[in-house]
């Protein structure tokens, strides 16, 4: 059973881990989306959504939560796993009560499905690497994205996307490869298709990790893509803008109410 903060917490939803030996060296998904929230006041807890099955779970009530960053995972969304069900079922219900929402690839794709979009493999494959991509017009009124430039790099790897996004959601940010780089649903929801928690390290492993992966198949490097890694400075000022908001919006739910005669 999860342990419940006394005081509203910002929460990061664990749905699953990155590649073993980057982990053992570096960290997985949750700690460096800690490292990308840090400075705000906000404590950080963990769950694991994969614990959603046992029969003890209990998920925090919507008052102990100031925001929620669902992470990535190496799982696919269209795969209907009980645990991802469980948690579609979860997520619908926080957007529903205005929770501030941040899915990050996997995470992006599991909270628009659970608000009734379509996920499923992209038909042009993979797309990996270090890419451009582009703000769209409604990010200029976004209280996340308002001053992003119009083109930034971010660091990418899917297979999957968002085919067909929820009903009302707006567009983003997008590039030539995904149209739904980046979404929001209602006041509070947000998702991107790209890891504004990856480093030019991380990116890196991934990169090597697929063309080690390619070799062992018999794939020569002529077959692919050139996948090029750089920083991503941009992309990565949406968590700490997050936990901002997460923050704000708490401070304005709880402040106390004028009474007038």
């Amino acid at each position: 059973m999860p342990a419940i903060s006394a005081t509203p917490a910002l929460y990061i939803l664990k749905t699953g881990s990155t590649l073993p030996a980057l982990a053992a060296a570096h960290g997985d998904f949750e700690d460096w989306i800690t490292q990308g929230l840090a400075g705000t006041p906000l404590d950080i807890r963990v769950l694991d959504a994969h614990a959603c099955t046992a029969a003890n779970w209990q998920w925090p009530e919507r008052s102990a939560m100031a925001g929620l960053v669902i992470t990535g995972s190496h799982d696919m969304v269209t795969d209907g796993a009980d645990w991802c069900l469980r948690c579609e079922d979860w997520l619908r219900s926080l957007a529903e009560q205005d929770l501030p929402l941040l899915g990050i690839c996997f995470g992006h794709q599991l909270l628009a499905q659970a608000l009734g979009g379509q996920v499923a493999p992209h038909p042009a494959g993979l797309e990996l690497g270090t890419v451009p991509v582009d703000a769209q017009r409604a990010a200029a009124l976004d209280p996340l994205w308002h001053d992003l430039p119009a083109r930034f790099q971010a660091h990418a790897v899917h297979y999957q996307s968002v085919r067909r996004l929820p009903a009302g959601a707006q567009v983003l940010a997008a590039n030539p490869h995904e149209p739904h780089h980046g979404f929001r649903w209602g006041a509070h929801a947000w998702g991107v298709q790209f890891h504004p928690e990856f480093d030019a390290l991380v990116m890196q492993a991934y990169v090597d990790h697929v063309r080690h992966s390619l070799h062992s198949h018999a794939l020569s490097s002529a077959d692919t893509s050139e996948w090029p890694v750089c920083s991503t400075p941009w992309a990565a000022r949406l968590l700490p803008r997050f936990a901002h908001y997460a923050h704000q919006q708490l401070l304005t739910d709880t402040a106390p109410q004028s009474c007038t005669a």
